[in-house]
């Protein structure tokens, strides 16, 4: 472990696609690696609803982020951001949608003095890689993992459920939102995968372990990308890779010429 008074640095790789079915992307993405910010949303609701509803979401939470100055900016601040998220999608139905249901899912990761916060709503997730092992360090909010919980199916059947893709919370669709929180202590090399469920749905965790075996961060998303349109992928599909590294290690940090650093950038395709 490093100690909270580590000069960190993060290097990131950030893409979405629409996928091989759906005429349109409902995912939505924001990478602001300069302020420790990443998030992923995955939209929902009908007419393209969806993608109106993760666009907000985004669009929030930059909004907050740009701001604040950086030494200010606090997981409290950004709880607030997708609880004004909720307010401005729900509000947005109300008035232009006559009531209809729209919202979107969020799985946010801010890092600072050597600890990693991750705000969650749905089931987009989060993984940490550390020392080889992948590790979803979110719960879904799904009506198959409440039924894997209360012992009705196993986990192995969730996956393939017929009932997989019906959600249990998402931003947006109340006045009101449940924000899940998990923190813990940054170690060298961490590597965070956040996604949405175009992804997890095509690949098995251990193809995803091995897609992220790359010292190069943008070689593992990418890996990450195309082997789940290989698949078919049926669904919209973004994912985020964040590496943690420490300075004064730039002979061991694996990253590569080509690794971007994009701050403030959000894409739907």
């Amino acid at each position: 472990m490093k100690s909270k008074d580590t000069h960190w640095r993060f290097v990131s790789f950030a893409q979405t696609h629409a996928g091989k079915v759906r005429p349109y992307n409902e995912d939505a993405y924001l990478d602001c690696t300069l302020e420790g910010v990443w998030l992923v949303a995955d939209g929902m609701g009908g007419h393209k609803a969806g993608d109106v509803a993760s666009k907000m979401l985004v669009d929030t939470v930059q909004q907050h982020v740009k701001a604040l100055p950086q030494a200010s900016l606090g997981i409290d601040n950004l709880r607030k951001a997708l609880e004004e998220a909720n307010s401005r999608i729900f509000e947005y139905s109300q008035r232009y949608l006559e009531g209809e249901t729209i919202g979107s899912t969020v799985v946010l990761l801010f890092v600072r003095d050597g600890l990693y916060h991750c705000l969650w709503v749905g089931d987009s997730r989060m993984y940490l890689l550390r020392q080889q092992q992948l590790v979803q360090k979110t719960r879904d909010h799904s009506q198959v993992m409440d039924m894997v919980e209360q012992g009705l199916i196993c986990a192995e059947e969730a996956e393939n459920h017929p009932m997989a893709n019906v959600i249990t919370r998402a931003v947006g669709v109340d006045a009101n939102v449940v924000i899940d929180q998990i923190s813990g202590e940054l170690a060298w090399g961490d590597q965070f995968l956040l996604c949405t469920d175009g992804l997890t749905k095509e690949l098995p965790d251990t193809h995803m372990l091995h897609c992220m075996q790359s010292s190069v961060v943008t070689d593992s998303g990418l890996a990450l990308m195309h082997s789940a349109l290989v698949k078919g992928a049926s669904d919209n599909v973004t994912c985020i890779l964040i590496r943690a590294t420490s300075s004064g290690l730039d002979n061991h940090d694996g990253i590569g010429s080509d690794d971007t650093v994009p701050l403030f950038n959000y894409s739907r395709q």
